[in-house]
């Protein structure tokens, strides 16, 4: 029997956490282990007002709200299907009263938020910039070319939603690393935590996890790295235990 929340060419995912389930569309942009790998580094406080910044299918606050008893997650994103399938994805995990999405424009958040509204802000936003190939299909383009949304954006707009005090919790890839320094810093928004993603032992990182504090002191501190595979080819304990609930 087909389940009454998918459309057609749509599937349902298992999250692997407390029984909740992801509407996605395979010929669309799916999430990847990076948005769960930034959903287990994000640490929450008791009743913390939550942003989340491009989400997509809603995967990340979706995930949160699995993990952590906080009531006041919402979701930001910009492409109106994908925002449909996150709402329909909210509705699905009876998740109505905690997580809220809303169609905009993270660009625009001065008119829609007011400011110092938020205690974290998450993002796994589109990692490559705006010159160069693109995929043909737009909205995959949006989703991993700055094409909608510079990191620079990003890092103001996060400024502007978290209080003083509040953290910001990003995946990224290590290319970026000096600009996202620069343009943190610039927006009064100080490196606290950084955690480097490697394939496996003998390989480069290509992905890093990074926590700030808006009007931190500075203080940069590093996790042990994570491995993603072992000699065998098999998910370390580290990785597996980023997917336990």
């Amino acid at each position: 029997m087909k389940n009454q929340w998918l459309m057609p060419g749509e599937r349902l995912d298992d999250l692997q956490c407390n029984g909740l389930q992801l509407i996605q569309d395979p010929k669309s942009f799916c999430f990847g282990m990076d948005a769960v790998l930034i959903s287990h580094f994000t640490q929450l406080r008791r009743n913390e007002r939550v942003m989340d910044l491009c989400t997509g299918n809603g995967v990340i606050p979706i995930l949160l709200a699995g993990k952590n008893s906080s009531n006041a997650f919402v979701g930001l994103e910009i492409q109106e299907e994908a925002f449909r399938r996150a709402l329909r994805s909210v509705r699905m995990n009876n998740l109505e009263d905690r997580v809220e999405m809303i169609r905009g424009d993270v660009r625009e958040c001065r008119q829609l938020f007011d400011t110092s509204q938020f205690d974290v802000v998450v993002s796994n936003p589109p990692y490559l910039p705006a010159e160069g190939l693109k995929n043909p299909r737009q909205d995959k383009a949006i989703s991993r070319h700055e094409v909608m949304l510079t990191l620079a954006e990003l890092m103001e707009q996060t400024a502007y939603l978290l209080k003083p005090g509040g953290r910001f919790y990003m995946v990224h890839r290590p290319d970026r690393l000096v600009d996202i320094m620069e343009l943190s810093r610039q927006n009064r928004l100080e490196a606290k935590w950084i955690q480097m993603v490697h394939p496996r032992s003998d390989k480069k990182p290509n992905l890093m996890l990074l926590q700030f504090v808006k009007n931190g002191r500075p203080e940069l501190k590093w996790k042990e790295p994570l491995f993603v595979y072992d000699g065998e080819g098999n998910y370390t304990l580290e990785l597996l235990k980023c997917y336990e609930s």
